[in-house]
């Protein structure tokens, strides 16, 4: 899944994929959001408490900035796939402001601001866990508070960040892409009715743009949606987070939501391939020169 993402971001930054500077920054942004996702939560986090119990990594400071970088990265990736959606809608819908709302200067104020609010809206997280036991002054591992559910600003955060977190984007990214396949196929219908020759350029070319920000944007609703169902639980009823019990059937939703949260985390790249001909060009070009030594170590062989 590490791979999958760097590869992606090496690609990207290298350009040569036929992607606007627009669309290379978002995707760019979103590939590093998600290896950081991966980063913090599968090695940082789950690998290093399969493997090693008696890491520093598990020390109560380092646990709850483990999570509160964890939780950064994905509000970051989630709503940088909002900003993407939003962008591909204006300049796909509203051609009129097409040229001064989708240059890359624009993106870099909303991927800056993104980055920036993700983190402060997510500092809080360090503070509402507490040692789960403490050996030789030595505070180890973390839970949540028990005030987490019960102090009025903790539970006013909590809606918050279920609102920010999974609310809202999903509402936009639903509201977007309606609006933008109906354009679209609008659109598409009157050019049609323009023309009596079936090949379009135009028309192909909107298909191959519309294509990768369906998919990203579907994949995300898929994967999430576990997720967004387990945080509703978590409002309306007496579930709680990371609980321990492998029984509970809330508790295997919230794991089963976590996984397909890092399965989305590095889903793009498939989704770069199928749906853009330069990126798979440049993906069969690296693992060319990837092969090439071995092809000579087993010709002399």
């Amino acid at each position: 899944m590490l791979t999958a993402n760097v590869v992606t971001i090496v690609i990207l930054a290298r350009g040569k994929c036929g992607l606007s500077r627009c669309i290379k920054l978002y995707l760019l942004n979103m590939a590093a959001a998600d290896l950081l996702v991966l980063t913090f939560d599968v090695i940082l986090y789950q690998l290093n408490e399969l493997y090693f119990p008696e890491s520093f990594l598990n020390y109560t400071v380092a646990h709850s900035l483990t999570f509160f970088l964890h939780f950064a990265s994905i509000e970051c990736s989630v709503w940088l796939t909002v900003a993407f959606t939003f962008d591909r809608f204006a300049a796909i819908c509203f051609q009129t402001i097409r040229r001064k709302y989708c240059r890359q200067n624009t993106a870099i104020i909303f991927v800056t601001m993104i980055w920036g609010l993700s983190i402060l809206q997510n500092l809080p997280i360090y503070f509402t866990f507490e040692p789960c036991f403490v050996i030789d002054n030595i505070s180890w591992h973390c839970i949540l508070k028990s005030s987490f559910y019960s102090v009025p600003l903790w539970v006013a955060f909590l809606w918050l960040d279920t609102v920010l977190l999974s609310f809202t984007p999903f509402l936009f990214i639903l509201i977007l892409n309606f609006l933008t396949i109906r354009h679209i196929l609008f659109s598409n219908k009157i050019r049609m009715a323009m023309q009596s020759s079936n090949s379009d350029p135009e028309m192909e070319h909107r298909r191959k743009s519309i294509m990768l920000l369906l998919l990203i944007s579907f994949s995300f609703i898929l994967l999430w949606m576990v997720t967004f169902i387990h945080y509703i639980c978590v409002q309306i009823t007496e579930v709680q987070y990371l609980h321990t019990d492998n029984n509970d059937p809330f508790t295997i939703m919230e794991r089963t939501g976590y996984m397909l949260q890092d399965l989305s985390s590095c889903i793009n790249t498939f989704i770069y391939a199928i749906s853009q001909m330069k990126f798979r060009e440049r993906l069969k070009c690296i693992f060319r020169h990837f092969f090439v030594p071995f092809r000579k170590v087993f010709k002399y062989i």
